[in-house]
């Protein structure tokens, strides 16, 4: 195991005992342990956030310091910030939107990457450092408050991130809120769904914009009855632009990025290159050109893109894996081959979607057997289609509708719920979240056919420097994925259908909708936060690859979605966990059976502001002091 510097923990003030510098005196850190906690037993822990885990540090000398873990909320939405509404959302004049009871907010933070921006400055230098806190907010789940919205507004507003200005107290790394800002994505037609996140090698947020709308049904022509589409981008439309008819599809579900300057301006590019499809978040491989993406829902596809150049995905090579499965054990093992949809860059691609490209320009489309050889039957996302491509239209089929190109070009389209993804540099491994194995892959058609699991599954992808392309071209990249194989630890513990007396279908001791991933190669651990209704509490959990042990680290309220997953291992001198949750007590805890229902659910709207507030934090130790950094 590679060798971390140790730093100096927290204040005995603070009443977290330190090692002594003679015990610590030229010692590194071996190795990080975490000790997990009990699943959630009262009123009070059913509906809050909380974590009553341990980490336990080894150093190179000997010595162990075990410190008793605790949650610190950094913020929340509907908090206000300098007058400022955190997970505010705006229209296209960046003007605030209302309803009865004032401004509204998401109840949906999610991805967050915490940056150390050059030149910035703290509120009180002396003894604070300044970091930056963008996070994301993925929707707004409960209806605006007009006297005639009712149910999920999943996908019907436009949704603002924001970045948050913390100070770093430079004793102990607590995080405290300084200021909040609305990151403007008016210069780019609005913010679509943003769900995960990854801070970038270069000090940005790489965002997501999930479930891409159907170009097709936008443009009038009829939806496939089996498709999965259940996005709203008219209303999105009327709420941003003030009519249901300028959003353009195919501005949405690209690749945005986030850049912070010393003074707190956000630069925000959508990158169209990396291609357009349902994409969870992303991840690069160390060479910083290599990246994994996440493709949600299902009958869904596996990309990788390779940029031209490292630190920037302006231009690039899309592909699309083809999956010849090797075993159906413990949720599969796969080998991959990958095929080239194409190269281009995101001017190429943009001046495309302003020259007002349409699906039908792209494709000849049937819903039933045309009986016309010319036609490919696929089934994807968007459902059951015969595609014929129009000529000339490789181009705009590989980035404008990269899931439906794959399948038309032979890649597999029958993964579901594909989410996040995180890599593992050492071992040369990306791991990917599959929330529920259901749909394509739990069929008795095609090439995947594994059981299924409601509980998901996380697998890890093995790669190799170079290789081809299935028309046998070399493929530019040291981090080509290879194999694909399921973890058997980290299978899902649904339970086939039966539930507990309280209602959970998937057992308390083994994940259950992994969702999101993070990987942090000097303690050799993998995190997952998990997203499931199958189970009434979501939990984050630390997986170590080499002991193999799983630690329960973190539980959200009662059926709120684990979110904004993100190690930062060193940050000057201190390790953060960031986690926040989204949709505290969502539907109403309908699926809970306990016979405290109605206390939880009392709780859950006292502590959440009914409902509406959802958290962004990070675990630390006591009064939200940090880690000792973790390398």
């Amino acid at each position: 195991m590679k060798r971390k510097p140790i730093v100096a923990a927290v204040s005995a003030a603070l009443g977290v005992t330190v090692l002594s510098s003679a015990a610590c005196a030229g010692a590194t850190v071996e190795s990080v342990e975490f000790i997990g906690m009990a699943a959630p037993a009262t009123v009070d822990e059913k509906a809050d956030v909380y974590t009553k885990a341990q980490a336990r540090y080894t150093y190179t000398n000997g010595k162990q310091k075990t410190f008793d873990l605790q949650y610190h909320q950094v913020t929340g939405t509907t908090e206000l910030v300098n007058g400022k509404l955190v997970g505010g959302l705006y229209d296209r004049n960046d003007a605030p939107l209302e309803d009865h009871d004032g401004p509204m907010a998401s109840d949906a933070a999610d991805g967050t990457s915490l940056l150390d921006i050059p030149g910035m400055k703290a509120k009180n230098p002396a003894k604070a450092r300044a970091l930056a806190l963008v996070t994301q907010f993925e929707y707004k789940e409960l209806p605006p408050n007009d006297g005639v919205s009712t149910g999920s507004f999943w996908s019907k507003l436009p949704v603002t991130p924001g970045l948050i200005r913390v100070d770093q107290d430079k004793r102990t790394g607590r995080l405290d809120v300084v200021d909040y800002s609305p990151i403007s994505f008016a210069g780019v037609d609005g913010g679509w769904i943003h769900c995960g996140s990854t801070p970038s090698a270069w000090n940005t947020h790489l965002g997501s914009e999930e479930y891409e709308p159907d170009a097709k049904t936008r443009e009038g022509l009829p939806k496939a009855s089996d498709s999965d589409d259940g996005t709203d981008i008219a209303s999105f439309s009327r709420y941003f632009f003030g009519d249901a008819a300028t959003a353009n599809a195919y501005r949405y579900g690209v690749l945005p990025e986030v850049a912070v300057d010393k003074d707190g301006k956000t630069t925000v590019v959508k990158h169209y290159a990396p291609g357009r499809y349902a994409r969870e978040m992303i991840e690069l491989a160390s060479d910083h050109r290599t990246h994994i993406g996440g493709d949600d829902g299902k009958n869904t596809g596996l990309f990788m893109f390779v940029a031209d150049l490292a630190k920037d995905l302006s231009a690039g090579t899309l592909y699309a894996a083809k999956v010849t499965q090797t075993s159906a054990a413990n949720g599969g093992s796969f080998d991959l081959q990958w095929i080239k949809l194409g190269h281009a860059s995101n001017a190429e691609i943009e001046a495309l979607v302003d020259g007002g490209i349409q699906f039908s320009d792209i494709f000849d489309v049937s819903l039933t057997d045309p009986g016309d050889l010319s036609y490919t039957k696929v089934t994807t996302y968007m459902g059951t289609e015969w595609l014929r491509l129009k000529p000339g239209m490789e181009k705009a089929a590989a980035f404008l509708e990269t899931r439906r190109y794959a399948a038309l070009m032979g890649a597999t389209t029958e993964f579901s719920k594909m989410e996040y993804i995180a890599f593992n540099a050492e071992d040369r491994k990306f791991y990917l979240t599959i929330s529920r194995v259901e749909a394509g892959m739990a069929d008795t058609k095609g090439v995947i056919q594994v059981a299924r699991n409601d509980g998901g599954i996380i697998l890890e992808m093995a790669t190799a420097k170079g290789g081809e392309d299935t028309d046998g071209n070399p493929i530019d990249s040291q981090f080509v994925g290879t194999t694909l194989t399921s973890i058997p630890e980290l299978v899902g513990g649904w339970m086939g259908g039966a539930k507990d007396a309280e209602g959970n279908a998937c057992e308390q001791d083994k994940p259950c909708g992994p969702d999101n991933l993070r990987y942090v190669d000097s303690i050799r651990t993998l995190f997952i936060g998990e997203d499931t209704s199958r189970r009434n509490n979501n939990y984050v959990w630390a997986f170590n690859v080499d002991t193999r042990k799983l630690s329960r680290i973190l539980s959200v309220p009662m059926a709120a979605e684990a979110t904004g997953l993100t190690i930062v291992p060193n940050q000057n001198g201190f390790a953060y966990i960031t986690s926040n949750f989204q949709h505290p007590g969502e539907d109403e805890i309908k699926n809970y059976l306990g016979t405290d229902k109605a206390e939880v659910l009392a709780a859950i709207n006292a502590k959440w502001n009914d409902r509406r507030k959802a958290a962004i934090g990070y675990i630390g130790l006591a009064d939200g002091a940090a880690l000792p950094a973790m390398k």
